[in-house]
């Protein structure tokens, strides 16, 4: 068996800052709650490790495993390494950037493995909407970022909502600011919804029902934002590590990050840039925080988790992607509505991504 290893994206400036900043330590104790105000300014170093293991191959067995393609003011990707007794590639969709691991197994390849660590810097987000920034971003981009999807459309229902909950507003902070309120007001999260959810926010509003996970109510945002001209995007990524507040709902637990992929979303307002948005993580404390499920925004817990994830979110999250309707290269499948979980498929057919354990996979992250 051989293996393969190789490390890419390596930036010997970046590494050197990296490697500069101190060693910390995840802490072992309970942290009580405490008011929930992300800032920036506290960048944190982590590595993140998936390994995926095809406990029975079948046939040629493909994997694909995102990678952290955001550099932004919230989140720097560094270099990658990865190990496998497949043929790999480094790879990316060919439209959004959404870069990946590709690997490929043999017909009768005997414990087929692969295994990606990751290095990215991450820090909080809070928007000063008192300060205007001359900040811009490329035409080009924008109108990208108002395209209709597959799961996203920007007409019918879609349009319609956006423009009665935004009725009277005359500024695209205003609507957005209506947009997110009518989100966390007339959606909830839904524990019984696979994974992160599906995003299909025409069906979501035609059938009424709206309650769903972070991939389903803030897609449901960023395709109201983008019905009424202003630019949004998901983006699609992962939680590492405990809150920083003490929410438990809000937190990742590195040892094993089974079920902490979580998609936030961001709109584009002239004067601002881009801002954090996350009305589906509001919903999530009201329904999973306490034992009882809180009904209103002004509850202590709730409310300012909904007034700091209006402009701002917690740096213990890394982004992926913010990728939609994604070919993975040399895929039989159909597209893939987002891109933040390990993807497998052989002559079968693709493998549940959802269920860890049946498709053996682990994600791990530690503060370097």
């Amino acid at each position: 068996m051989t293996t393969v290893r190789r490390t890419f994206l390596k930036n010997s400036a970046v590494a050197a800052m990296a490697a500069a900043l101190p060693t910390l330590n995840f802490a072992q104790t309970p942290v009580q709650r405490s008011h929930f105000a992300p800032q920036s300014g506290a960048w944190r170093t982590f590595e993140v490790t998936t390994r995926v293991d095809i406990l029975k191959p079948q046939g040629v067995t493909k994997v694909w495993l995102p990678i952290p393609s955001v550099n932004s003011d919230y989140q720097r990707s560094f270099e990658s390494s990865f190990s496998s007794n497949g043929k790999t590639d480094l790879t990316d969709d060919g439209k959004d950037g959404a870069k990946m691991l590709y690997a490929e197994f043999a017909q009768g390849e005997a414990k087929p493995f692969i295994e990606l660590t990751s290095r990215v810097q991450t820090q909080g987000r809070a928007v000063d909407w008192s300060q205007k920034t001359a900040v811009r971003e490329d035409a080009d981009t924008l109108r990208y970022f108002t395209r209709p999807t597959k799961f996203l459309p920007t007409d019918g229902i879609v349009r319609k909502t956006a423009l009665e909950t935004t009725r009277g507003a005359k500024t695209d902070v205003e609507k957005t600011r209506l947009i997110y309120d009518w989100i966390v007001a007339n959606t909830y999260r839904d524990p019984k919804v696979r994974g992160c959810g599906e995003g299909d926010i025409k069906t979501m509003l035609e059938t009424g029902n709206l309650g769903g996970k972070c991939a389903d109510l803030n897609a449901l945002f960023v395709g109201l934002c983008r019905s009424v001209g202003i630019p949004a995007r998901d983006v699609y990524g992962i939680r590492l590590v405990p809150s920083a507040f003490g929410y438990k709902e809000l937190s990742g637990n590195p040892a094993s990050l089974k079920g902490a992929q979580h998609c936030r979303s961001e709109v584009y307002l002239k004067g601002y840039g881009w801002v954090a948005m996350d009305p589906a993580d509001v919903a999530k404390v009201m329904r999973l925080e306490t034992a009882d499920w809180i009904k209103n925004t002004t509850n202590p817990v709730v409310a300012p988790v909904n007034q700091a994830l209006f402009g701002g979110w917690e740096g213990n999250w890394m982004a992926y992607n913010t990728a939609h309707d994604l070919a993975l290269p040399h895929s039989t499948g159909e597209k893939l509505g987002f891109f933040m979980y390990p993807t497998a498929e052989n002559p079968a057919g693709r493998f549940d991504s959802y269920a860890p354990d049946d498709f053996k996979y682990q994600i791990t992250a530690k503060l370097v």
